[in-house]
This record gives structure tokens, C-alpha cells and sequence, in this order.
């Protein structure tokens, strides 16, 4: 019986062990200015993540992603990810970037450090964000720059979305009226 009831406590354990925390609020990371953006700051409110290039056709997106951080600043924080995932099209630095996205795109919501959002040196957050077995929800491959994950109050996976879909496109508005 006290094996049984061990084998039972351990199958249990393992059962939420290997579960991943279904909320992005547990993670911090580099800011692109040097400091750290700590997701359970935005509790309360929706939060866009994007995976951003300066190199990219999708690249004017920064513009839409401005507009409707501004627009929806009460209820959503956007948060952009650069990186040099796909045919080097984000290859500066991250004051290269930063420069860039504020002179050329008025960008004021906050930017991590460059990461890494697929291979074998995936940023951690991607990883969630990617993974059911982590997140709960869903399953994703980031195929280009500007893959968007949007997440509700709780920090829970709400939907994502492709690079070809706009930030103030309705399939994304609709999340936030």
C-alpha cells in the first residue's frame, strides 16, 4: 500500500511537473535599452508579442503596431522581440535597433533584448510561446518576422497569428474592443 500511494504521489507530481506555468507572467527579460521587462508588470492587461526584423518586408508593421499600442494603451502592451532568424534581416546591434525603430517608426512600447526565436538556441519565452505542452493552448512555428501571440489579462494564450496578418487588422481588433 505505501508504494502504491508513493508510485501514485510521484505519477502526480511528475503530471504537473511536466505541465509548463500556463501564464507568460512568469518570465523577465532584457530589455533592448538594458533593462528588464518583467511580464507580470502588464497583469491586467492583453499583451501582443511580436518577433521583429528592421530588414523585412513585413517591417513597416512597426507603424500599425505603434498605432494600436497607442490606441489601446488602458487594456494592451505590445512587446517586440527582434531577431535575426531569417535571412539576417535584423543584423544590428541592439542600439542599432532601437535607433531605428524610434526615428523611422515612432516606437515607444517596449523592446527586448535580440533573441533567438527558433533553433537550438530559442529564447526561453519563444519556447512557451511555441509550445502547448508549455502554454496549454497552442502549438507554433515561427516561420518569419512578425509572428504575433496575443495573450489575455491573465497572461494566458488567447490566439496567434502569421507574419501577413497587420497588427490593427480586425482579426487582432476584435480581441481588444
Amino acid at each position: 500500500m505505501k508504494y502504491l500511494l508513493t508510485v501514485l504521489t510521484v505519477a502526480l507530481l511528475s503530471a504537473f511537473t511536466l505541465k509548463g506555468d500556463p501564464s507568460i507572467h512568469q518570465f523577465k527579460v532584457k530589455s533592448i535599452e538594458g533593462g528588464t521587462i518583467d511580464f507580470a508588470k502588464f497583469k491586467g492587461k492583453k499583451i501582443l508579442v511580436v518577433n521583429t526584423a528592421s530588414k523585412c518586408g513585413f517591417t513597416p508593421q512597426y507603424e500599425a503596431l505603434q498605432k494600436i499600442s497607442d490606441e489601446y494603451k488602458d487594456k494592451l502592451v505590445i512587446v517586440g522581440f527582434p531577431a535575426n532568424n531569417f535571412k539576417e534581416q535584423e543584423p544590428g546591434t541592439d542600439a542599432d535597433i532601437q535607433e531605428f525603430c524610434k526615428a523611422r517608426y515612432g516606437v515607444k512600447f517596449p523592446l527586448a533584448s535580440k533573441v533567438s526565436v527558433k533553433g537550438d538556441d530559442t529564447a526561453p519565452i519563444y519556447k512557451w510561446l511555441t509550445s502547448k505542452s508549455e502554454n496549454g493552448v497552442l502549438d507554433a512555428t515561427i516561420s518569419w518576422n512578425f509572428n504575433k501571440f496575443l495573450l489575455d489579462e491573465n497572461g494566458k494564450m488567447i490566439a496567434y497569428f502569421p507574419s501577413n496578418v497587420k497588427p490593427d487588422s480586425e482579426d487582432i481588433l476584435k480581441y481588444l474592443r
